[in-house]
């Protein structure tokens, strides 16, 4: 083997439990560093996200969100804290990413996606998250994740329940597929409790981990449920 270089000394103490994964080893962890990932919405289910994609070592992430931070999202949006209330939520996890990873770039888009802003904000992405908790927005970005040949992971919650799916990869099925019109009330009008967005954003960042480094199955015509109150999950195939 050549001698690694300081970089790659550093890289390879970092993320070591990763590298010593013979389905991901070097090379998976090397595309993790290479990619770049798309995160609209950074709340409950982006909090997550971006922590656990900051951690394994993605290169670049973008974050979309023109929210600013209240004391009622604490409950659940673990990025943030009391001190921030009232500062723009992409700020504030943009500072918090490079924090925990001063070796990425995080890009932040302080504004809400639409069909305007949408080609812009997408370019030079190789996949797309979605944190959001509206409808419009996700059909957003469905249509530009399938325009643009990009797999987005889709993932939503409510109460005491969630879901995740993929979408728009290798020629599987789109968000617009399997939901053509709105179904269900949006999940913040309900109520959540604090601890599902954690397990359902890291079941999204699993799949996008999945996705760069292209190891295991991802949800692909699938669609995967979970009830925290009965631990009951399910993969729904379509």
């Amino acid at each position: 083997m050549e001698r690694l270089g300081s970089g790659d000394e550093l890289m390879r103490e970092r993320y070591d439990r990763h590298i010593r994964l013979a389905e991901i080893g070097w090379e998976g962890q090397s595309k993790l560093k290479q990619a770049s990932v798309l995160l609209i919405g950074v709340g409950g289910l982006g909090s997550p996200i971006a922590l656990y994609l900051a951690a394994a070592g993605v290169g670049h992430i973008g974050l979309v969100d023109d929210d600013r931070v209240s004391l009622s999202n604490l409950q659940r949006q673990v990025l943030y804290t009391e001190s921030e209330v009232g500062e723009l939520k992409v700020e504030c996890a943009r500072r918090r990413l490079l924090q925990a990873n001063s070796q990425m770039k995080v890009t932040a888009w302080p504004v809400r996606l639409t069909a305007t802003n949408a080609p812009d904000i997408f370019a030079g992405y190789d996949l797309v998250i979605d944190g959001c908790d509206n409808f419009e927005t996700r059909y957003v970005i469905d249509h530009y994740s399938k325009k643009l040949q990009i797999p987005y992971v889709y993932g939503s919650i409510g109460e005491f329940q969630g879901q995740v799916a993929v979408f728009n990869h290798a020629g599987s099925y789109s968000y617009a597929d399997l939901f053509p019109e709105p179904q269900i009330t949006p999940a913040v009008a309900k109520g959540v409790m604090g601890v599902v967005p954690g397990v359902v954003g890291t079941l999204q960042a699993a799949e996008a981990i999945k996705l760069i480094t292209g190891v295991g199955n991802v949800l692909t015509n699938q669609l995967l449920t979970i009830h925290l109150l009965t631990m009951e999950i399910r993969v729904l195939s379509f």
